[in-house]
């Protein structure tokens, strides 16, 4: 890949690196939900497949109308995150399942704030570049993050609890 020689360029980079980083942390979920102990945290973790996939649905639209060839671009950052998310809710997990779902709850919410910060700047890409409706596309994907964020905290609060 050459240099971006403009924000078009840059805006299309950013959505096919988020294309990646949700195709990787989509299949993280789908691991980490077989390995959670509590049945909201599970429910959670299958839920947030379909919102990632609704998500990528909607970057692989905008790139397309932006003429830009339909396809991810391997994201190095969300592939670190998903070792690492992978590392603490399987590999060296504890066997306590709770203690095992606080972990797993911090590492979605790790991978979930990359998400936030990529979809954050595509919104601020498509505003500059004029691309209003493909502003609106990107916030409502970023409200729906936030919102399955809050869900997310609100649980760690309890499983927290429950663990300690």
């Amino acid at each position: 890949m050459s240099a971006p020689g403009s924000l078009k360029d840059i805006y299309l980079d950013e959505m096919k690196d988020l294309w990646s980083a949700n195709d990787q942390m989509s299949r993280a979920m789908q691991q980490l939900s077989d390995q959670a102990s509590d049945p909201k945290l599970k429910q959670m973790l299958q839920d947030s497949v379909g919102g990632i996939a609704k998500h990528t649905d909607i970057l692989k639209g905008l790139i397309e109308e932006n003429g830009g060839r339909t396809a991810p671009e391997h994201c190095k950052g969300m592939e670190g995150l998903v070792a690492e998310a992978l590392k603490h809710g399987i590999e060296e997990a504890p066997s306590d399942g709770r203690l095992r779902d606080v972990q797993i709850i911090a590492q979605y919410q790790r991978m979930s704030h990359y998400g936030l910060a990529g979809f954050g700047s595509a919104v601020a890409y498509a505003r500059a570049l004029g691309k209003s409706d493909q502003e609106n596309k990107l916030k409502s994907a970023v409200s729906e993050i936030y919102k399955a964020d809050e869900v997310a905290t609100r649980l760690a609060e309890s499983v927290e609890r429950a663990a300690a």
